[in-house]
Parts: C-alpha cells; structure tokens; sequence
C-alpha cells in the first residue's frame, strides 16, 4: 500500500478559478480573457489575479494586443504549465484511488 500522499497536488493549479484554467487551456491551448471569464464566471479582478498567478508560476503566457481600437488579452498554456497540469491530474488521481480503496497510510 502506497502511503498517503498530496505531496503532487500543485498549490498554484488547485484553486477553483486556476484549476478551471488549466483544464480548459489544456484542451482549447488559448483562449481570451472574456471567454475565460464568462466560463469560469469569474469577475474581471478575480480572474486578472488568478491568471497572474500561473504566469508567474510560467504556466500560462498572457498576450495583450488590440482588435482595432479595442484590447485584447490572449491567454496561452505553456508546455511548463502542460507538464504541472499533467502531474497534478495524476496526483489527485492517486488520492481519489487511495481514498475509494480506504488507503490513508
């Protein structure tokens, strides 16, 4: 029996709002900020500091540029952010197997 172990669960992915993020950078590659915000049902604040989070963790690249005269932020998961994404998809994996055989320790 492994032991009990949350040592793969990333602090910087697990939030709700970063969480969604990634799940969805990871299938989509990039996506724009109203977009995000409007799946995520985020606030414009909210999700400015969560996307701030996973770029300074260099997990999403955030592009700013203009359609016209109106601005354009572009969000982008980084092959780092793929990689942490994916080690933390199989570290909750591990725990919900743990937990669903009642493996604690």
């Amino acid at each position: 029996m492994d032991a009990f172990d949350i040592g793969g669960i990333d602090d910087v992915i697990h939030g709700r709002i970063r969480l969604g993020i990634m799940a969805y950078l990871s299938s989509a590659e990039v996506a724009d900020f109203n977009e995000l915000k409007a799946l995520l049902q985020a606030t414009q604040g909210n999700l400015s500091v969560h996307l701030r989070k996973l770029e300074d963790a260099a997990y999403v690249e955030i592009e700013k540029s203009f359609l016209g005269r109106k601005p354009l932020t572009r969000i982008r998961i980084t092959a780092a952010g793929r990689k942490a994404f994916s080690t933390y998809l199989a570290a909750m994996g591990r725990l919900v197997e743990q937990a669903s055989k009642g493996e604690t320790g």
